[in-house]
């Protein structure tokens, strides 16, 4: 059944989406979130302990250390000084997908052909290949929306920006950001350890179909394996997994400064689900974590696989083939979110469209950031 505090959560949502605040008002909601101290994302159960211990992966973090570094001996003493921040500096928290907002660090508008070549290779030895495309058709895409809205000054395909946390360091705690429009991506690193999130990735439009990057088209995989896994359930499945039957303008609810939150899990708990189901689910998750290079991916996804069946697959929207649909998955070591949103820069709408998509990936729990192993790692070390 769709619980009191889920319902409460989605009118909110809806009414805010179609009766928005003026910006100062959001600029104060802002304000008032970085003001909190970070907790992070949390559910309504006691997590299993010990979530998320510092430990030896195998996985060598060296090729993106020495990227960093490469990176940061490209900038001038100007540019370095507002790109390098202490690794536990409030501005982890200062991104935003939305275009409007004051990015920190450089941005790949202003730096030159070779420095943008290795932020890119900061970029690749980070993430998968396919990690690293979905992230550059994203930024292609902003440019479309360029072209389409001929709003040059807030959309482009370089209107992004990098920001480095602490010095690159095999042993000390670093991590790096990119932050712009419809992608964002926080990666932080504690030896051989990763965790990469909040990972926002979306766009308007999807696909570009005409201009400079026409045939350009992103999230089609979460799409379309979210909709399959949907419609793989029987009824009795389906009427635990579906929460609402309508979605509204903008259901998620892990973006922009929504870092402090305790939410009811929804849907249906994976413990539920046949075999076959819960390889499919899996396959699903797969899609959002084979974002982050392929040996960090595998380690991050046998966490997952330990603690499926706590797994929880929730459901807003149609099923059909041509639906628009919200859906969540909840764990005690990751949270994914898909939405079909409404359409902002293309048009005025509070319906859904298939061409507006905004994902979300965190690490609830307290790790988003790498907060947690930063903070065992202080412990240890800073007594």
């Amino acid at each position: 059944m769709y619980s009191i505090a889920v319902a409460a959560i989605f009118f909110v949502q809806t009414v805010d989406a179609q009766q928005r605040p003026p910006r100062g008002r959001f600029d104060n909601q802002r304000e008032a979130a970085l003001a909190q101290p970070f907790k992070g994302v949390f559910f309504l159960d006691v997590p299993p302990a010990n979530l998320f211990p510092i430990k030896k992966t195998g996985v060598n973090t060296e090729p993106v250390r020495q990227a960093a570094k490469a990176f940061l001996s490209s900038l001038n003493a100007k540019d370095r000084k507002k790109t390098v921040f202490p690794v536990d500096d409030l501005e982890w928290r200062k991104w935003d997908n939305r275009h409007r907002y004051a990015r920190q660090g450089v941005g790949f508008d202003k730096m030159t052909k070779g420095q943008r070549e290795l932020a890119f290779n900061l970029l690749r030895t980070s993430l998968s290949a396919r990690g690293l495309k979905q992230t550059q058709d994203i930024m292609k895409l902003n440019g479309t929306l360029a072209e389409l809205t001929n709003r040059f000054d807030e959309y482009g395909e370089w209107l992004y920006w990098i920001t480095i946390m602490g010095e690159p360091s095999a042993t000390k705690p670093w991590g790096w950001q990119l932050d712009g429009h419809h992608v964002v991506i926080n990666y932080f690193i504690l030896g051989d350890q990763v965790v990469m999130s909040p990972v926002f990735m979306g766009s308007e439009p999807v696909k570009a179909e005409s201009g400079k990057f026409k045939g350009t088209v992103i999230c089609q995989a979460e799409q379309g394996k979210g909709l399959a896994f949907i419609n793989s359930l029987n009824k009795t499945q389906r009427a635990k997994a579906i929460v609402a039957n309508d979605k509204g303008p903008t259901n998620n609810i892990g973006e922009a400064f929504r870092d402090n939150q305790v939410l009811d899990y929804i849907g249906i708990r994976c413990s539920e689900l046949t075999a076959k189901q819960k390889t499919q689910l899996h396959g699903l998750i797969e899609v959002y974590i084979g974002n982050l290079a392929d040996g960090h991916a595998k380690v991050k996804m046998a966490d997952i696989k330990k603690h499926l069946d706590a797994t929880y697959f929730g459901w807003m929207g149609g099923t059909k083939k041509d639906s628009v649909f919200y859906y969540r998955i909840q764990s005690p070591v990751v949270l994914i979110e898909f939405d079909h949103q409404r359409p902002i820069a293309l048009a005025r709408s509070q319906t859904p469209t298939r061409q507006h998509i905004h994902t979300v990936v965190r690490t609830p729990n307290g790790n988003d950031y790498g907060k947690d192993l930063l903070r065992q790692h202080y412990r240890l070390h800073h007594k």
